[in-house]
């Protein structure tokens, strides 16, 4: 009897024979209630498909029924990475990382698969070994560069990448043969987007291509105690390449940014299994990508001699880690009818506002100026608790009166002027303290800091006698 496409049939869970009814017993094995209702389908994307084109049918299960079972991760090697992801890679997950070119997206990947092998996961210390750390594999497949490209970037940074799998093809079903035979922890596909089957097609790149080629991975690792990540190329505006439902199919979509030719920010935009706050810095050396332990040696600027006016220091949350930042602002006369805003690290609206506010409430004219705003290190800002921080640079450059020497200021502001509590006050004034800051402006009554509850109130602890 031929099977149609999308036929139901029964199959033995024993011996594998199939027929197109149910039967109590196998009449092939003789096993008992051991036939299992099977779909016909060739072409079904899923990883439990068998060879002859049958699928267990899937049935609703009862979440009384449902076990939790802990979400298993495994350490990529690297601190600030782990950091992102929200504690390590969860298996059985997918991790999409975009990055302009030349950010580092491939040194940062071939690093975590060296790194990985260092840091074999317990788990998997008596799991059959392939060539290399126990049984801890990692498979490296790219579709835009060489195994001799690789292995010489690999060299070139000291990497020990001697147990690391290179796979260098374009084609889906060579991977998946590779996948199906090496069962790695870590499967890194550099990049999606490069990848094709013959099933959407022969141009890879294509709408069709990359959501059946990514479903078809993510189906693979959705069945095992492995970690799939993938690199995508990234429009002009920064955005990840390709359909929107890309990102929705993964499991975490990590942004790889830069602000200068050194440093590297590392940030979740979507996380099923952590936070999106938290921010990894590295910065890129000759011997590749390194994590930067103390953020604010780098958002601080080391000078000699007092601090210039319109500069002004607040204390930041990334996170579960806090920093203080520099933030520095400029005043010029409007060069047109119309006053404008130049700021790519803050917000331009949020700047706006608070000049607004300085201009209502303090009583100084922003109107008719250029307003320029600039953050030290290129880290962007996005939390409410460095409004005071931003009024006093602004109104230190507007009037070219500079803060004093050694302050941090923090607090909310609001469109009635007044300086609001922020979060984790207390973890704020002791990273500031430890980083030699001794002069700490915030609202309320914190023990150790000058009280400000309102702009005026911030103005008069700032600039008192000037």
């Amino acid at each position: 009897m031929a099977k149609k496409k999308g036929s139901i049939v029964y199959k033995c869970s024993n011996c594998s024979y199939t027929q197109p009814g149910w039967l109590g017993r196998c009449p092939n094995c003789g096993e008992w209630n051991s036939m299992q209702e099977c779909i016909v389908d060739p072409n079904a994307a899923t990883p439990s498909l068998a060879v002859d084109g049958t699928a267990v049918k899937v049935k609703p299960v009862p979440m009384a029924k449902i076990s939790v079972q802990d979400e298993g991760r495994i350490s990529t090697g690297s601190a600030e990475f782990d950091r992102v992801l929200g504690g390590g890679a969860v298996r059985r997950s997918a991790i999409l990382i975009g990055g302009e070119p030349g950010i580092g997206k491939s040194t940062l990947l071939i690093q975590t698969a060296a790194s990985s092998l260092k840091n074999v996961p317990s788990s998997l210390k008596n799991a059959p070994s392939a060539k290399g750390a126990s049984g801890h594999r990692v498979l490296y497949v790219s579709g835009e560069e060489s195994a001799s490209q690789i292995k010489g970037r690999a060299v070139r940074l000291g990497l020990d990448t001697d147990a690391v799998e290179i796979l260098c093809t374009l084609r889906l079903e060579d991977i998946l043969d590779a996948l199906d035979s090496l069962n790695p922890s870590f499967v890194i596909i550099d990049s999606i987007q490069t990848v094709y089957s013959v099933q959407a097609g022969i141009v890879p790149g294509t709408v069709s291509q990359l959501k059946y080629c990514a479903n078809e991975l993510i189906s693979w690792v959705k069945e095992r105690d492995s970690v799939l990540f993938m690199t995508a190329h990234v429009t002009k505006a920064g955005d990840i390449a390709g359909p929107k439902s890309l990102e929705h199919m993964v499991d975490t979509v990590i942004s790889f940014e830069r602000s200068n030719d050194e440093v590297r920010f590392l940030r979740a935009t979507k996380n099923r299994f952590g936070s999106i706050d938290e921010l990894g810095i590295f910065e890129m050396e000759e011997k590749g990508l390194r994590e930067v332990a103390d953020p604010s040696s780098l958002f601080l600027t080391r000078r000699e001699g007092s601090t210039p006016a319109g500069i002004a220091c607040a204390c930041v949350f990334e996170g579960t880690r806090a920093f203080v930042v520099e933030i520095q602002a400029l005043t010029v006369p409007a060069k047109a009818s119309m006053n404008r805003v130049y700021s790519d690290k803050v917000d331009s609206a949020r700047v706006s506002r608070v000049a607004a506010v300085l201009e209502k409430r303090a009583g100084i004219k922003f109107s008719d100026q250029d307003l320029y705003i600039n953050v030290a290190g290129g880290v962007r800002l996005t939390e409410s608790a460095i409004d005071a921080a931003l009024a006093a640079a602004l109104y230190s450059a507007r009037t070219d009166l500079a803060l004093p020497e050694k302050t941090v200021v923090t607090g909310e502001l609001s469109l009635a002027g007044e300086i609001r509590p922020v979060s984790k006050i207390k973890q704020r004034i002791k990273t500031a303290r430890e980083l030699g800051f001794d002069n700490i402006v915030a609202p309320g009554k914190e023990s150790g800091t000058k009280g400000a509850n309102s702009v005026k109130d911030l103005l008069g602890v700032l600039f008192a006698g000037k």
